[in-house]
């Protein structure tokens, strides 16, 4: 994979979250020589699943609250049956993740993870992937759905589930490595 050193990227995520689809992309970046940040609705731990069962926590960096997209090079949203549900319902949560396609960085959802984006409405016009019953909303929500284990739209970067993680990692680090999006806008 890439080197993406000097990169700082903010993995937003709540309780809730699929285990793979955190701590796989996590290390991919880490590997890549990125530092991560896990930033969530509140400072401490938080649960994660795997599939329908309680697995690891992840330890939280900073709340959301007390962030900027302008601190980070790029955002990562994990899914999970839960985690997505937990986010969007945060206001603060839909203006963080806005100002990364208003300020044109890389963004990277995999799963239930683009229920988020389709919140905080960005998803118009683009073409993705999601989870299959996530698609048809997508859909709903104006983006192209392509069922792909990756779908790259000028530095937004989509996959579908865990079994995608691999193909997911590689794109995300491609993209915060150009260093340039000329398309990443709502």
């Amino acid at each position: 994979m890439g080197d993406i050193t000097g990169t700082t990227v903010a993995i937003l995520v709540a309780d809730g979250f699929e285990e793979s689809e955190f701590f796989d992309p996590k290390q991919a970046l880490e590997d890549a020589c990125a530092r991560v940040e896990v930033v969530s609705l509140k400072t401490g731990d938080i649960q994660g699943f795997k599939h329908m069962d309680k697995s690891r926590t992840a330890k939280v960096d900073k709340a959301v609250k007390d962030v900027r997209a302008a601190d980070y090079d790029a955002l990562v949203i994990p899914g999970g049956l839960f985690n997505p549900d937990h986010l969007r319902g945060d206001p603060d949560v839909i203006d963080f993740v806005q100002d990364f396609f208003t300020q044109k960085k890389p963004v990277g959802a995999i799963c239930h993870g683009p229920q988020v984006l389709m919140t905080a409405r960005v998803c118009e016009g683009r073409t993705m992937t999601a989870f299959k019953t996530v698609q048809p909303d997508l859909e709903l929500a104006g983006a192209k759905v392509r069922d792909e284990a990756v779908v790259v739209d000028g530095g937004l970067v989509t996959s579908r589930k865990p079994d995608d993680i691999p193909a997911f990692n590689a794109k995300l680090i491609e993209e915060i490595g150009e260093g340039k999006h000329r398309r990443q806008a709502a």
